[in-house]
């Protein structure tokens, strides 16, 4: 279950900064996290 959710969270991420061409910073305000766990997310 907590990796399903996990996987949600990863493609969020990961297809917001591709379709809008997103920094790691500006995906951190969106989605109320840290730039370093945007980093570790994307990364995986």
């Amino acid at each position: 279950m907590q990796d399903d959710v996990l996987e949600v969270r990863i493609m969020e991420e990961a297809n917001f900064i591709a379709d809008t061409g997103a920094t790691v910073r500006s995906a951190a305000e969106v989605f109320h996290i840290s730039k370093s766990t945007v980093h570790t997310v994307v990364i995986i």
